[in-house]
């Protein structure tokens, strides 16, 4: 069962994604080491005594739906209200309404943990965290005194809700609609999908975040205006009134994270004999929706990155611990009676340490970008702007490289399982199918990829990127003159890595500048792997220059597997041509 690695997630925040020097600095106020350290070690405690003991249950019994209402697995309704009387919902909310206001890291942290546990647990406070958000920077001061201090304690949960039948990744073709009713609310009407936590019944109230277009909205992404919907009226007392039209008509049976009910949701159907048209309020301005859905949406990218994380972080453990106690073959290394342990067996120890590598870099790359979130929230002028910057450049690098890790490094916990990882009971099928959705949902991992190169290397007149680059160069050079010992060729590996890494981002950005687009984004998914294991890289050096004890998994990464970047350098510089030929093989007439 998965344990909290409290130490190894303690360790990343304070020496890789730079906690501690912050800490020391007085960046976040009175905020110290010794709180930092009970929080984690509480959140660790109830993530594996509270949360692990019922990620069984809800896989095998789910989310069940019945006359439009979700009943969720035996025991987590309960768990759900022990983990907001902790406090976590409010971990990082605004102090106004009621939060705690501690940074994003310790936030996505105890996210981890809470996801490694069981990530269709984890994931539905996530979208509560970001209607937070969204509603904290553009609702009205009404809006916010009635509906922000239930959502930050946790007493009422949020949603997203943008997918619709035909429209996905391309928000343009959204059709639900929204009539002024004239005295200040909305009557809104279409069919959302793909909708998260959209019903359920840890609380008695659901407040719904919704795009929608106005009647005389113009076309396209311009058109789109963000409304809130509660699932019950509020009235200005804050008790709850009239149901609102708008309901739960399926639930989606999927792959894995079956304990997360994933809704089909009406609105303005007239539900149970009310008036056709769910009633809501206007977020931010008219038309200009997606502007405040984003802060929804960029909180919720490094969240899903976090579920990666959080996946690989239980496979491994595992995988370790299976290999410790399956026993198959000989191993010179082996001194004991009858068949070795498989973790003796190199093939294995590949596997394992390419599993334990993986994750570390993710860890890694997810927590710096919540720490420059958190810089540029207390920083001023070109500080502000610069740590603004950053968190830009590491958001689709958390969210894409970390749901990929999640899904590889499941799929490699199944393979150290053998065939027992391919029989249920062993839990690590499970993994692998929950793993699967990260990275498709909230922006696919291939718009991330579009975004990272057309959006994100043009930052700072292109040269945050190249500053990011000799960042990751200077740990390279402190590894050169540690003199520690056992680093082997790392420096070597690292400073080829970043040496391709800076030729390939340079080449994206001549393209784009030649306005070849096309051409550029055709390297785009290999570039975010590209710079992902590059900084990766440089991460576990950073790692293991503070605790020696960290330079072997250090040098193995940089030896046996920073390689890689080479080969990715060729397909972003190389590629673009022999892909748009073969790709037009695959177009229909």
């Amino acid at each position: 069962m998965y344990r909290a690695p409290v130490e190894d997630i303690a360790f990343t925040l304070k020496h890789v994604a730079g906690l501690k020097p912050a800490l020391e600095a007085g960046t976040f106020g009175d905020l110290g080491e010794d709180l930092v350290d009970a929080i984690l070690a509480e959140a660790g405690r109830f993530a594996t005594d509270e949360v692990a003991p019922l990620y069984k249950i809800g896989d095998e019994r789910g989310a069940v739906l019945k006359d439009a209402a979700v009943t969720m697995p035996p025991g987590w309704k309960e768990l759900y209200r022990r983990w907001i009387d902790g406090g976590w919902n409010a971990l990082s909310g605004p102090e106004e309404f009621g939060g705690q206001a501690l940074p994003t890291m310790l936030g996505v942290a105890a996210l981890e943990m809470w996801n490694s546990a069981a990530m269709a647990f984890g994931i539905g406070p996530t979208l509560t965290m970001g209607a937070v958000e969204a509603l904290d920077k553009h609702a009205s001061e009404a809006l916010k005194a009635k509906y922000l201090a239930k959502l930050v304690s946790g007493e009422w949960m949020g949603t997203m809700n943008l997918t619709e039948p035909q429209a996905g990744s391309d928000l343009a073709a959204l059709r639900s609609r929204a009539e002024p009713a004239g005295d200040g609310t909305y009557r809104i009407f279409g069919q959302k999908i793909f909708i998260t936590y959209g019903e359920h019944d840890f609380t008695d109230n659901i407040i719904h975040l919704v795009l929608a277009r106005l009647p005389d909205a113009p076309a396209g992404t311009r058109g789109i205006s963000l409304f809130l919907v509660p699932k019950f009226l509020v009235g200005d007392d804050g008790a709850l009134g009239a149901r609102n039209d708008v309901f739960c008509s399926g639930l989606e049976h999927k792959l894995g994270i079956h304990a997360s009910p994933t809704c089909t949701m009406i609105y303005g159907d007239g539900f149970a004999g009310a008036k056709p048209g769910a009633i809501g309020w206007l977020v931010g301005e008219e038309n200009k929706g997606l502007a405040c859905m984003f802060t929804m949406m960029n909180n919720a990218r490094l969240c899903v990155g976090m579920q990666g994380v959080a996946v690989a972080e239980t496979a491994t453990q595992k995988a370790i611990a299976y290999a410790n106690e399956r026993r198959q073959g000989k191993a010179s290394d082996y001194a004991g009676a009858g068949m070795a342990p498989i973790v003796h067996h190199p093939d294995v120890q590949r596997n394992l340490l390419t599993m334990q590598a993986l994750t570390q870099i993710a860890r890694a790359i997810s927590y710096s970008c919540a720490h420059a979130i958190d810089r540029a929230r207390v920083a001023e002028g070109e500080a502000a702007a610069n740590w603004r910057d950053r968190a830009n450049l590491l958001t689709p690098l958390a969210k894409a490289f970390s749901t990929d890790v999640g899904v590889d490094v499941a799929s490699l916990g199944v393979q150290v399982h053998g065939g027992m990882g391919f029989i249920e009971e062993t839990g690590a099928a499970a993994l692998y199918r929950d793993a699967r959705i990260a990275p498709i949902y909230e922006g696919t991992n291939g718009i991330q990829a579009i975004d990272l190169v057309a959006r994100k290397l043009p930052l700072g007149g292109g040269q945050h990127v190249h500053r990011y680059i000799g960042e990751l160069k200077a740990v390279a050079d402190a590894v050169r003159i540690s003199n520690v010992e056992g680093f082997g060729r790392t420096a070597d590996s690292l400073d080829q890595a970043l040496d391709d890494l800076s030729e390939a981002t340079r080449f994206l950005q001549k393209l784009l500048a030649e306005g070849r687009s096309d051409e550029a984004l055709a390297g785009a998914t290999p570039y975010l792997r590209l710079i992902s294991l590059a900084a990766g890289g440089a991460y576990l050096a950073q790692g293991a220059l503070a605790d020696h004890g960290r330079v072997a998994l250090c040098r193995f990464f940089a030896e046996n597997l920073l390689g890689e970047v080479r080969a990715l350098k060729e397909r972003v510089v190389g590629g673009a041509e022999s892909l748009a030929a073969a790709g037009k093989t695959l177009i229909s007439a």
